[in-house]
């Protein structure tokens, strides 16, 4: 079992080598594209689930999917610190060009975005994260989307851009992952938009992910997006579709798990994609025959330990200022997946209104989440058992 040809690929936003359990929100993902086009009113979709579930390679796979049904497409990360604008430009700006040879109708989608970027007093773009001066040769068309009002500009930008693919026969699919950092002002700008393309029926999708903390975002910032978007809780996967993620990778190879050994994945996993991809990699590298054993799975526990540590626990961790530590450490000490703020108040010796304030940061930082009022969780999966090996002792607080 040569290494080069190990099968698996841990990495961040790679594409696995079998995509399993996932095929009714690619189906859905389908449908939506299937009638956008045909101009049938169909929800975009927004892909929520924690760090590690693969959103990443479904939105790059969904894509690939709607370039078949003719889409011209763009895919996006919504900046964690900077503004959406800068980053959306250029690409609208690459869409509008490649729909076809350039016509009146792209010539006019152009000069709007031109209007656009001016009134939002945009100069630099960002053009593979190096800011760049914005400019286009053609006269910016004015009144249409410079008002400097990003909701209201957004909307008739939007239209402009569906009503040229519209004319040449095309749809337009947006594909924005890491969603939940958009400004709230960002994210209603953009769910207005695409409430306005569904009620004209034009033919641009909007599909996104981002952490389970989109949901209630997206609600709280318009009543009714809950009626606007699908939201496809991407999670782990099942016994039987881990063992498939397993063995249908290697199987071309000749090589195969036995029970035992998927059983041990799978608990050691619990189901989460990329730890799958981590230990089906480690495995393979270990393995001098088939089939691979329990034993041997058994035997690569530290390797897949310190490689998770330090490739996707700690660079996570090392954001973290001192108190954030300790407030995750006493998350991990509670054994339920969602915890009572109370709970980790009382382990740190402290008061529910002391803890407010980490417990914020946390959730902006994209560390932990609040499934219900009163309770918070990991956003990473499997991070209790990493802060309980990195940080072995409570805070000094548990003596309160």
């Amino acid at each position: 079992m040569k290494i080069v040809e190990n099968p698996f690929s841990p990495g961040a936003g790679a594409p696995p080598p079998e995509l399993v359990g996932r095929e009714d929100v690619i189906e859905q993902a389908d449908i939506l594209f299937s009638r956008v086009k045909r101009r049938r009113s169909e929800k975009s979709m927004l892909l929520t689930g924690l760090r590690g579930v693969g959103k990443t390679v479904l939105l790059n796979h969904m894509q690939k999917r709607a370039q078949t049904q003719d889409y011209c497409c763009f895919s996006m990360e919504a900046p964690e610190y900077g503004a959406l604008v800068p980053e959306l430009i250029p690409s609208l700006r690459k869409l509008i060009s490649d729909m076809s040879a350039m016509d009146s109708k792209s010539r006019r989608a152009l000069a709007v975005l031109k209007g656009f970027a001016a009134a939002v007093n945009v100069k630099k773009v960002s053009v593979g994260g190096v800011a760049v001066e914005f400019d286009l040769d053609i006269d910016a068309e004015y009144g249409t989307a410079d008002s400097g009002h990003l909701e209201n500009d957004l909307i008739n930008l939007f239209i402009v851009i569906a009503e040229t693919a519209q004319a040449k026969e095309k749809a337009v699919a947006i594909f924005i992952d890491e969603i939940q950092c958009l400004s709230n002002r960002e994210f209603s700008a953009l769910i207005m938009a695409m409430h306005k393309m569904q009620q004209l029926q034009l033919p641009l999708v909007l599909v996104g992910a981002g952490l389970p903390v989109v949901l209630g975002k997206a609600g709280n910032i318009k009543s009714y997006a809950e009626r606007l978007f699908d939201f496809p809780d991407i999670g782990r996967l099942s016994k039987k579709d881990t063992s498939a993620a397993l063995q249908k990778p290697v199987q071309q190879a000749k090589v195969s798990f036995n029970a035992g050994a998927l059983q041990e994945i799978f608990k050691q996993t619990d189901g989460y994609p990329y730890f799958i991809q981590t230990w089906g990699y480690q495995a393979w590298n270990q393995a001098k025959r088939s089939p691979i054993s329990r034993q041997l799975v058994k035997n690569t526990y530290d390797d897949v330990i310190n490689r998770l540590d330090e490739n996707f626990f700690r660079v996570r961790y090392d954001r973290l200022t001192p108190k954030q530590k300790e407030f995750l450490r006493a998350m991990a000490e509670i054994q339920e997946e969602t915890k009572r703020t109370s709970n980790i108040a009382s382990i740190l010796g402290l008061k529910n209104t002391d803890i407010g304030p980490v417990r914020d940061k946390l959730i902006k930082k994209g560390m932990a989440y609040s499934p219900a009022h009163g309770y918070i969780a990991f956003t990473v999966p499997l991070f209790d058992d990493f802060m309980r090996r990195v940080m072995p002792d409570l805070p000094a607080g548990e003596a309160h």
